[in-house]
């Protein structure tokens, strides 16, 4: 088949490597000048770094270079993908700096992909289409009152992904809006050379330190079977039974030992930034890797918390710009950086297009995050926010090359759309509401490729999967699964 993929991010080099090697023609839209999606060097901002350790932030052919740090920088991340590209000679397959204008559904099938790039605006058809530009693709930015009275002051606004140097805010009074890992991540880097950095928290997140006491590190918790079986799943199978016994006594005794020792290292109670409820709210993906250096710098009076409140509006004071707080306070704001998450949108399908892919609250209908219910020549890779994102998005490339080849059959139409309404359900009730229009999978990773494998019939031993209780997962373990694919597929033709 002749296959379109839009983005060159993981999912992207994932997706063109997979169905390249099922014998398929594939060609990557990337508008960015270079492959890396969220990674890419026209996204980067000060301070981005990984949330994983480099060996469990890799597609599974490829480990991470030995020189790299433990916890990788936005520009390492970039350049493995680069290295990953000419390793699989992936290049001749992908087309930078071309934007997809439009996607249309021909009259016979397939799609008319309409891009613009160097070449100037061409339309090519193409038998199949995959979504590979990722959740994180387009910023959020809030609606503000007063944004003209802000920069008739001399203030910005702009995106954290849009910050790419530090001599933008030097010396600038800069408000930073979120608190998320992306928010702390800036404001830690902006706050040594601002005049004075303000972080604005609607709502406070838990974090987790690299290392528990200074030892214990973060990946054996939260990177392992074991800490994604603490929290429950909608269906509760095998070990996680026993975790779950009795009220899930067992998984909240654990939970709450590390949300104790998390509190009492990052000093959170005496910084007055505790968050409310409890760290089981880490299941609503209200967690994050705590930024090195964000909570000294609040203890050291660097930088300024104002939690549980957001900016009403821009005002003017004396010549000055200053954003005004619902909690009453004025801060002066030069410069205003949100990172406050990212649109799920899709800006080359139509409007009816859109709606077909949605549901009546805007929640994407896809089963397994990859197949759309009632859209033809279509699916999503790595279109979902994963702790493990690199290897559910190779997965997903993977599910894609076993139906285009037959090499899985997927449930009758009705049956796809009672799980996908169900499981959407779910969803919105765990993360009250904020599970990124049915995209969010956090925490429950590899619970998602867990699925996507069975689908296909093919996965790693019971053995790997009982090392990887107790160890962070190791993408390298799945580097058999594509093979083993383009073997199946051969025998069945």
């Amino acid at each position: 088949m002749k296959i379109a993929v839009i983005g060159a991010g993981f999912a992207g080099v994932a997706s063109a490597k997979v169905l390249s090697e099922l014998g398929h023609d594939v060609t990557v839209y990337e508008k960015a000048p270079d492959v890396g999606g969220v990674w890419s060097r026209t996204r980067r901002y000060p301070g981005l770094t990984t949330q994983n350790n480099k060996d469990s932030y890799t597609l599974s052919d490829l480990r991470m270079p030995k020189v790299f740090p433990e916890w990788l920088s936005g520009e390492q991340v970039q350049s493995y993908l680069e290295m990953y590209v000419e390793k699989f000679e992936l290049a001749p397959m992908i087309k930078l700096s071309t934007e997809v204008r439009s996607a249309q559904p021909a009259g016979g099938g397939g799609w008319d992909i309409a891009v613009a790039g160097e070449d100037g605006e061409t339309t090519e058809h193409h038998d199949h289409l995959i979504v590979a530009s990722g959740v994180f693709s387009e910023p959020f930015a809030p609606a503000y009152d007063g944004v003209d009275e802000l920069e008739a002051a001399g203030g910005r606004i702009l995106a954290a992904s849009e910050l790419h140097d530090l001599e933008t805010v030097k010396g600038k009074d800069v408000v930073v809006v979120g608190y998320g890992k992306s928010a702390c991540d800036v404001a830690v880097e902006i706050a040594k050379e601002a005049a004075s950095t303000t972080v604005v928290a609607r709502q406070l997140l838990w974090k987790m330190p690299r290392k528990i006491k200074g030892v214990l590190n973060y990946k054996m918790l939260l990177l392992t079977r074991l800490g994604e079986g603490l929290f429950p799943y909608q269906s509760i199978r095998g070990a996680e039974k026993a975790l779950h016994a009795g009220g899930s006594k067992v998984a909240g005794s654990m939970v709450g030992s590390v949300e104790s020792v998390t509190s009492s290292q990052l000093k959170l109670k005496k910084l007055g930034l505790l968050p409310k409820g409890q760290f089981t709210d880490i299941a609503r993906s209200t967690v994050s890797l705590a930024t090195e250096g964000f909570f000294e710098g609040v203890e050291a009076g660097d930088i300024a918390v104002e939690r549980d409140t957001e900016i009403a509006a821009f005002v003017k004071k004396e010549g000055k710009p200053y954003a005004e707080l619902a909690n009453g306070r004025a801060v002066p704001a030069d410069v205003v950086v949100t990172a406050t998450g990212f649109k799920q949108e899709l800006p080359f399908f139509s409007e009816e297009i859109q709606d077909q892919l949605t549901d009546d609250n805007g929640d994407y209908q896809l089963y397994r995050q990859i197949l759309p219910l009632s859209v033809k020549d279509l699916t999503f890779a790595g279109y979902n926010s994963s702790f493990f994102s690199p290897l559910s998005a190779e997965m997903s490339a993977v599910w894609i090359g076993s139906h285009l080849g037959g090499g899985h059959e997927v449930p009758p139409a009705e049956e796809m759309e009672a799980h996908v309404t169900a499981r959407l359900a779910w969803m919105r009730e765990r993360t009250d509401g904020h599970h990124a229009r049915g995209t969010n999978i956090i925490p429950f990773s590899m619970h998602n490729v867990d699925e996507v494998l069975g689908d296909v019939g093919i996965d790693v031993s019971k053995r790997v999967k009982a090392v990887q209780w107790l160890l962070p997962i190791d993408p390298k373990a799945y580097a058999s699964i594509t093979p083993r694919l383009v073997e199946k597929l051969a025998a069945r033709s």
